[in-house]
């Protein structure tokens, strides 16, 4: 059964339309939601959460409608916005147990699980100190843990990655992905980095100007290309040459040999021609899409 499901869902603002017609349905686990800056993606999380009207079309989380339940729904779930918004004089406890007990937990209850919660996004030594002394990446463990610290059935993301350098940004898709592998917790996380997705999603929704380009699973969006990427220790030149000799259709991308696949007599070739002229093989396997691939794809046929 879908956690979130849309019928025509469209939002217009005065001379733009935001989200036109969406029609989804989102299920469990780590669903990413893709588009370039000014998609529409953090107008829908804002309409599924009850926080913006929609213009047409219907909505539904967990089974309540936006409009109908908006009070009811917002105590199941858990809302992580992009932007800085954290208050500077207050300490990451004194903010996330204040946010607990708004979304009714007993004030115990909320101290033990803001304690747990912070320790779980890695701020157990820093949660007494102001937020306005924090890194940006530690404001963004606030934000995180202020989104799960009632114990929400799904989570809605919006940019967890925003402002983070490289390391910080692996370390908040690995807490991300944990959010659902450790806790069962569903995700719909938005993201303009699509590799970032593609690491941590089972499924990817792919929406351009409010309008939904595709929706699957990042299995599908990433199934194997009927090309064999291969590495040979030799240089790329003198290594497509070889196989070329050997009657395979071979083209060069960087380093990287990509020899059009023709069943497992392609592998052997390969092998072969590696052996006979005492190449090193480095890498020999199916070439994978990536999702940023498709998604260019998709937008041509849009605009075509």
């Amino acid at each position: 059964m879908p956690v979130i499901t849309t019928q025509a869902l469209t939002k217009r603002y005065p001379g733009v339309t935001a989200l036109d017609g969406l029609t989804v349905d989102i299920g469990e686990g780590v669903t990413g939601l893709v588009g370039a800056n000014g998609a529409g993606k953090s107008t829908l999380i804002k309409i599924l959460l009850g926080l913006s009207d929609a213009t047409a079309g219907t909505a539904q989380v967990l089974g309540h409608d936006i409009s109908a339940d908006a009070a009811a729904l917002r105590r199941r779930v858990g809302y992580m916005p992009e932007h800085d918004c954290l208050p500077g004089n207050m300490s990451a406890t004194e903010l996330v147990v204040h946010l607990a007990r708004m979304s009714g937990l007993p004030r115990d209850a909320a101290r033990e699980r803001t304690a747990d919660t912070l320790r779980h996004v890695g701020l157990s030594e820093e949660r007494y100190r102001p937020i306005g002394g924090y890194s940006t990446g530690m404001k963004q463990r606030v934000k995180l843990a202020q989104a799960l610290v009632h114990d929400p059935e799904i989570v809605f993301l919006d940019e967890p990655t925003n402002g983070l350098d490289p390391a910080g940004r692996d370390e908040m898709l690995g807490l991300v992905r944990r959010i659902h592998t450790d806790f069962g917790i569903s995700v719909l996380v938005t993201s303009h980095l699509l590799g970032e997705l593609e690491r941590i999603c089972d499924d990817v929704v792919v929406i351009d100007a409010g309008v939904l380009l595709r929706s699957s699973s990042v299995a599908d969006f990433t199934q194997a290309s009927a090309e064999l990427a291969v590495e040979l220790t030799a240089d790329a030149d003198t290594a497509a040459e070889a196989l070329a000799g050997a009657g395979l259709t071979v083209r060069r991308e960087g380093r990287l040999l990509l020899a059009t696949l023709d069943g497992d007599e392609t592998y052997d070739r390969v092998r072969d021609v590696s052996a006979d002229h005492g190449f090193g093989l480095v890498r020999l396997e199916r070439r994978r899409h990536h999702i940023a691939d498709v998604f260019e794809e998709e937008s041509a046929d849009v605009i075509a």
